[in-house]
């Protein structure tokens, strides 16, 4: 009946909603316009969703990264279209999607620390104010792939304590010429640096590496909350990855900012589901 998506660029959840009111747990790859052409992501689409699909879809609802601009929500829509021709298709940035999961009818300040990140000021309904992401070259402050990227620049810039070189180098196998491959070169490279970060957090009890996570929320939260109206009295949510597994770090870096974060959860798709549930009942008691 009903098929949602969360995507981010790493991976995508999805739940469908079927008409005896159970729910089917999918996943698949991300899917990021900005990153993979319409017939790359309808190639991922047919080949790892359409063999779990094995019902009905008459309603679409994906929320991703990346579908920000109409041109991107256009490569989406038409992706899907060409593999649910009758179904009704609603293409929103991953922001909304975090922002009636995590807030449902309540205004607060929405994050999303992922492979990427960003931020919303949502009033209850609507998106009212967002700084925009600007990728990461550009921004993505506190995100896994800024977290790869500062770890490989103290790398090769020789910046880095000789414990944490030793612990990396045994590790990773790393050279100027694969790095700069992957990054400059690569399809996904925001992927690729964000995989670090599990790394990043196996070692977390050395202060070198919790220093690098603590620079990074510091930054996201003063280029990115702190710069929207009434922070102080606005709560804050956090979805993601990164957001949840250094949940003890981000409410920590709050508090010294005198930031109220409230809610953190890996991933907003149980929101997403109940919001979209209460929508149904909502149509069908009118």
């Amino acid at each position: 009946m009903i098929l949602i998506a969360d995507s981010g660029s790493t991976k995508t959840d999805w739940r469908h909603i079927k008409r005896d009111g159970s729910i089917i747990q999918y996943k698949t790859e991300g899917l990021n316009p900005y990153y993979q052409s319409e017939e790359k992501i309808a190639s991922i689409l047919k080949d790892s969703l359409i063999p779990q699909v094995n019902s009905a879809v008459d309603e679409i609802y994906f929320y991703g990264a990346g579908c920000s601009s109409e041109n991107n929500r256009k490569v989406l829509t038409s992706s899907l279209a060409k593999l649910f021709p009758k179904a009704q298709i609603e293409i929103n940035h991953d922001l909304l999607g975090a922002a009636r999961s995590l807030c449902g009818s309540q205004s607060g300040i929405v994050c999303i620390l992922g492979t990427g990140s960003n931020s919303c000021l949502y009033d209850g309904q609507d998106i009212i104010d967002n700084i925009p992401s600007l990728g990461f070259i550009l921004g993505d402050e506190g995100s896994g792939a800024w977290l790869g990227k500062k770890l490989l620049n103290e790398y090769f810039s020789k910046s880095m304590p000789e414990l944490a070189k030793g612990k990396l180098e045994a590790s990773f196998q790393l050279t100027r010429e694969d790095v700069l491959a992957k990054v400059y070169q690569d399809q996904m490279p925001s992927r690729y640096l964000a995989a670090y970060s599990k790394f990043i957090f196996e070692n977390i009890n050395d202060p070198y590496f919790y220093g690098i996570v603590k620079q990074g929320f510091e930054l996201f939260y003063k280029k990115t909350v702190m710069n929207y109206i009434n922070f102080e009295v606005n709560t804050v949510h956090f979805t993601g990855s990164v957001a949840y597994h250094y949940s003890n770090i981000l409410r920590k870096v709050a508090a010294d900012l005198n930031i109220h974060v409230k809610n953190i959860v890996e991933t907003p798709i149980a929101g997403l589901t109940l919001f979209h549930q209460n929508s149904i009942r909502k149509n069908e008691n009118n």
